[in-house]
């Protein structure tokens, strides 16, 4: 299945659309965006999905950050839905699913998204790089218990990343085979390996540490 998007589709979005990521925060920016787009295009071969429906659903999953972003995924939604230019490629049923899908994409909703479409946007709005993942994790310990030691920072971080990432953990995967099931393996293999984790963690620590001193010099 060809995952190539409409050129004309493509420079409309990426001249009306994309720019609005500008006005948001790192977290949910023009590269988080653009990275959700290419994942969730990688994903179009395996899953037989139309590549436009997937493409436009990925643009706009995050407009609504525009607004309250304990709703964002749901306005998010209304705003695809009511921007009448998209008719010029979509019928209104594949708007409803597009609506849906970016409504559905939110990684805490324990609720199965209701088609392709929101599986896909789901699983390409998740971050699974495993160095990504450990940093994150060290960071966000250091920056939110900076009273903590090293070996309280160690168990937080691995407390943290098995109780979302471990085989019992909250994290879901709607699509077998992703290149995101073959990270979450990883990082789950590395959790029976402390010795291993344990080397991981030293390293990114010591680097934060390191680098948080040389901005204090």
């Amino acid at each position: 299945m060809d995952n190539r998007v409409d050129l004309d589709l493509m420079a409309f979005v990426e001249q009306q659309i994309l720019p609005r990521y500008n006005a948001f925060g790192k977290s949910h920016g023009l590269g988080h965006v653009q990275r959700v787009i290419k994942n969730a295009l990688t994903l179009v071969p395996a899953t037989g999905a139309n590549p436009n429906m997937v493409y436009v659903s990925a643009a706009y999953h995050d407009l609504g950050m525009e607004g309250p972003r304990a709703i964002h995924h749901i306005t998010s939604g209304k705003i695809l839905a009511a921007d009448a230019r998209l008719k010029k490629w979509f019928s209104p049923e594949q708007i409803r699913i597009m609506k849906e899908a970016v409504e559905d994409h939110r990684a805490s909703s324990s609720r199965v998204p209701r088609s392709i479409y929101g599986k896909i946007v789901a699983e390409a709005d998740r971050e699974l790089d495993p160095e990504i993942v450990f940093s994150r994790a060290v960071l966000y310990g250091l920056e939110n218990y900076p009273e903590k030691n090293k070996e309280e920072q160690w168990k937080r971080f691995y407390n943290h990343i098995n109780e979302k990432y471990g085989r019992m953990g909250y994290i879901r995967l709607w699509i077998a085979n992703s290149p995101n099931a073959k990270k979450l393996e990883y990082i789950r293999e590395l959790l029976g390996q402390q010795t291993e984790l344990r080397k991981i963690f030293d390293e990114l620590y010591n680097d934060i540490f390191r680098k948080s001193e040389q901005k204090d010099v």
